[in-house]
């Protein structure tokens, strides 16, 4: 394992393998690297985009109907893990903005298995949520038109992101930041108009306060156990935050940017996230926000409005949840191409992955990266029940792998008392060993839930033809100076 020194800026000249050239360098641009366009903005957009989805919006039905009420100590858990996650990745990317992200990271200071492992595990992430979010607004779609199936559904709005993601990183960022905005807008306008319902209340209507949260049972009408399984279903709400470090090779200021989107990005998830489902308890009986059958139909968010009579919100809020959705597939689908790209670059993928258009979008990144559309659109047409949920039982599964092995390479990370990152997290490596202890515990779910343990039958076996491929096929075509020259050119663009 290779010092992570600060390398100089003259060692290990770029090759034709997908990197950026350094400064006065040409090359073929068709093959050539990412293109720096990502203000700061953008990049806590993009994070937002796909953090602030069918997690809060869909998925919590599931969570709701694990813990009942008491799922807002569940969503406050779950915020404090992402939190250490985010700031623990924010800190070492903010010192080095790689190509690759965390694990290009995990592949300097733990070993490169590990680097190898941890991105394919987040591409079959980023692949499987693409997939659930689409899920996700093909079932909002049908409150308007019930007859669509939801493999059409699927399909439609598959077209859409699909084409969003063929433009150029600069438009797509552009993009995206509107339809994160306005979700960040909508959850906004949400809690506002939510606590003056609660606490104030419509005309001619007293406010109900939070009566509903122990009016069916108490706050913990199953007990305290149910707060720890819910967490198996409130972390794929957290999911996305790992997309601070992959934009982080796409920044225009990575220093600056990282910083500024980990701190807003951890905070406003953990307040969207908590406030929004207390309002929706306190304004919705719990079993009936839980919803019914394996799928949940409409969102917890649109059966508040449909509840209280609101001529119309009903449709607005059902078009904001779609959008949430459809921003998070977006962004979701964009960290699918870049971390395939990443591992192309550096001989863990083939080749072909590498290859970029002029505009610097990895064109068949992103077509390999459509794989969870498809068998999301299969599964559906088939007539498959469940189909969100058992996506995001696997993704979570895939999800707490590398989030433990971003929080060990962070602990390697400060032993080693690398200098010149931009922010500290507080508490450094105990944090984040709390953090890992709170992944521990999620991880023991599959003990106790049935997709869980669905999930782990396809995750295990996938992780161990990873690792086999690995070793007697990838590791003998590894190229240390891919990694050297990941870090070289993360300097220059310090």
């Amino acid at each position: 394992m290779n010092s992570p020194s600060r390398p100089s800026s003259q060692s290990t000249p770029a090759r034709s393998n997908g990197s950026v050239p350094p400064s006065g360098q040409q090359g073929d641009k068709s093959r050539q690297g990412l293109a720096r366009s990502l203000g700061h903005g953008q990049m806590a957009m993009i994070a937002m985009g796909s953090a602030l989805g069918t997690g809060l919006f869909l998925g919590s039905g599931e969570a709701i109907g694990l813990a009942g009420p008491a799922v807002i100590i569940s969503f406050a858990i779950g915020s404090l893990i992402a939190a250490t996650i985010a700031l623990a990745m924010g800190e070492m990317a903010s010192r080095h903005p790689v190509r690759g992200g965390f694990g290009t990271l995990a592949a300097r200071y733990l070993s490169p298995f590990w680097g190898y492992l941890s991105r394919w595990l987040y591409w079959i992430v980023t692949v499987c949520v693409t997939g659930a979010e689409l899920v996700a607004c093909a079932a909002y779609l049908t409150y308007w038109a019930p007859s669509i199936p939801i493999w059409a559904g699927i399909l439609l709005f598959a077209a859409l992101i699909v084409g969003i993601n063929l433009a150029s990183v600069g438009s797509f960022g552009v993009i995206e930041f509107f339809l994160s905005s306005i979700k960040v807008i909508a959850v906004f306008v949400f809690i506002l108009i939510g606590a003056i319902l609660v606490f104030v209340g419509m005309p001619g209507q007293s406010a109900p306060g939070l009566v509903e949260w122990t009016a069916d049972g108490g706050f913990a009408p199953m007990g305290w156990a149910p707060v720890w399984i819910a967490l198996s279903v409130v972390m794929f709400s957290f999911g996305g935050i790992e997309l601070l470090s992959i934009t982080a090779a796409e920044a225009k200021d990575p220093a600056r940017s990282i910083r500024t989107a980990a701190r807003t990005t951890i905070v406003r998830l953990a307040f969207f996230y908590v406030l929004c489902i207390g309002i929706v308890l306190a304004l919705v009986p719990w079993r009936d926000a839980a919803g019914t059958g394996e799928d949940v139909a409409t969102s917890p968010f649109v059966m508040v409005f449909d509840r209280i009579g609101i001529p119309g919100a009903a449709h607005i809020t059902n078009l904001l949840v779609l959008i949430a959705a459809l921003s998070a597939a977006n962004a979701n689908l964009y960290a699918g191409s870049r971390m395939l790209h990443s591992l192309a670059t550096d001989h863990l993928a083939p080749r072909l992955a590498a290859f970029t258009t002029t505009r610097g979008v990895p064109i068949v990144g992103i077509a390999c990266s459509t794989l969870g559309i498809a068998g999301a659109a299969a599964l559906a047409f088939s007539g498959v029940g469940g189909v969100f949920n058992y996506m995001m039982s696997l993704v979570v599964f895939s999800v707490l792998m590398v989030w433990s092995l971003i929080l060990v390479t962070y602990i390697l990370f400060r032993h080693r008392g690398i200098q010149g990152a931009t922010f500290t997290m507080p508490g450094g490596s105990v944090t984040a060993a709390l953090g890992i202890s709170g992944l521990l515990a999620v991880f023991a779910t599959v003990f106790v839930r049935d997709s869980m343990q669905i999930a782990a039958a396809v995750g295990i076996p996938a992780v161990l033809v990873a690792t086999a491929l690995y070793f007697t096929v990838i590791r003998r075509r590894l190229d240390q100076g891919d990694i050297d020259e990941a870090f070289a050119e993360a300097e220059r663009m310090r």
